[in-house]
């Protein structure tokens, strides 16, 4: 319970994940005033969150609410997991991998259900990391204290031993109100010597070799 720890987010800090405007090229392509996807699927959206609703069920939702077949379903969701999967940050991820065995290391995400299939598929954060913490599967999201708790109980670790990494300043200032020490992901750089400083050492960047 005294080991040192970073948790981090998946979506705008591991994975880079500009808004794409998928849902309003479906918007233009249904012909629905702008907005109407997502007021008609805000409740779904919530409940894939909280994994209270299967990936088929979503699916059937998606078809009902939207009056799509078979065919455009499956694009409109692949169109989704385009922009939620984005890009891997590759220079954290390097890192992040450098720092095995130096602490415990842990995601805490808000996810989608079939976000853990997906994820490990393209990116492989299992074997980054030794707990991923998804919203969908423990039904609690951030910044939610349950959802900090819950990953401090994962990892065996008190929380003022955890350094929590997030793009979204409320979930930083939730986790510091759960007792973590908490940083705003902004760039890579900010983050690395904030990662360093919490484990208590100088910034290291992969294939950097220090001068002098």
């Amino acid at each position: 319970m005294t080991a040192t720890c970073v948790i981090l987010d998946i979506g705008g800090v591991l994975e880079i994940t500009p808004d794409t405007g998928w849902v309003q090229r479906w918007e233009d392509r249904l012909e629905l005033p702008l907005g109407t996807v997502n007021d008609r699927m805000r409740d779904v959206w919530r409940a894939g969150s909280v994994g209270s609703i299967s990936e088929r069920e979503v699916h059937e939702q998606v078809a009902t609410r939207l009056g799509l077949d078979t065919f455009d379903v499956d694009a409109f969701m692949a169109d989704l997991w385009a922009e939620y999967l984005g890009t891997p940050n590759e220079e954290l991820i390097a890192y992040v991998r450098g720092l095995q065995g130096m602490c415990r290391l842990g995601i805490l995400s808000n996810s989608f259900v079939g976000a853990r299939e997906r994820e490990t598929a393209l990116y492989h954060f299992d074997d980054l990391v030794e707990q991923i913490i998804y919203s969908h599967e423990i039904g609690v999201g951030k910044p939610d204290p349950r959802a900090f708790e819950a990953a401090c109980a994962t990892l065996d670790v008190r929380s003022e031993n955890c350094l929590f990494i997030d793009d979204v300043s409320v979930n930083v200032e939730a986790a510091q109100a759960a007792g973590m020490q908490a940083h705003l992901f902004e760039d890579n750089a900010r983050t690395i010597t904030r990662v360093a400083a919490h484990l208590g050492a100088g910034p290291r960047v992969p294939g950097h070799v220090p001068l002098g």
